[in-house]
């Protein structure tokens, strides 16, 4: 794998150097550059970010923790691997907090979080029609993080960071079809028409089955 690309990687300023190599090691494994059992090649990494050997390994380290990469004993790192058997536990555990924070945002929320989740919503819609994945998907968590902290209860909130973190990787591949990556520009939107109307019960229902059909959609690509 050449991982060589000078005028997109340029070196990286010091001052957000172990941040910005994370984020990019990380975005790396959830675009499938680098792939899950694959060696994690950090003398091509030193060469294509103009960096040490040492931020890289902090960067990893940091990945370790996220659950996107394992750590080998005298071998490296490879990127991890999630089998469908253990999403298919997870993802319905999220659908079903998340789904309680919505019925719980739509009395909770003020308007003024309700009008900033649908001008988000607004702007993810930009995203998907400028094709542009990372920002889809920063709006797209930004979104769900709202959706959560409008529900005013910190234990919800706790335990769901618990486990969204086991499936991050995940929600971000399940978008990857343009199919499915419409759908889902389409579901967010009516999530925040059902959280501006102050429908509980239905929104509710709406973010359960936005995590039931990002489930879909992983197995039907993991099973080809």
């Amino acid at each position: 794998m050449s991982l060589a690309n000078p005028r997109r990687d340029g070196p990286l300023a010091r001052p957000a150097l172990a941040v910005e190599l994370t984020d990019r090691l990380r975005r790396m494994i959830m675009e499938g550059e680098l792939t899950p059992g694959e060696k994690v090649p950090e003398r091509l990494l030193t060469e294509r970010f103009g960096v040490s050997r040492t931020p890289i390994r902090e960067a990893i380290k940091v990945l370790a923790h996220e659950g996107f990469v394992t750590l080998l004993p005298n071998r490296g790192a490879v990127v991890a691997s999630q089998s469908l058997s253990e999403l298919a536990e997870l993802f319905p555990l999220v659908a079903v907090l998340e789904g309680l924070a919505g019925e719980l945002a739509a009395t909770r929320a003020t308007d003024a979080e309700i009008a900033a989740i649908g001008a988000d919503t607004v702007r993810l819609r930009g995203a998907y029609e400028n094709q542009d994945r990372p920002a889809y998907f920063a709006i797209n968590q930004a979104i769900h993080s709202a959706i959560l902290s409008a529900a005013r209860s910190p234990t919800l909130v706790q335990h769901h960071s618990i486990l969204a973190r086991r499936v991050y990787r995940a929600r971000y591949q399940a978008n990857l079809t343009p199919e499915r990556w419409l759908a889902a520009t389409a579901e967010h939107e009516a999530i925040a028409a059902a959280l501006e109307a102050r429908e509980g019960e239905h929104l509710g229902r709406l973010l359960r089955e936005h995590l039931t059909h990002k489930l879909q959609a992983l197995a039907a690509s993991l099973s080809e």
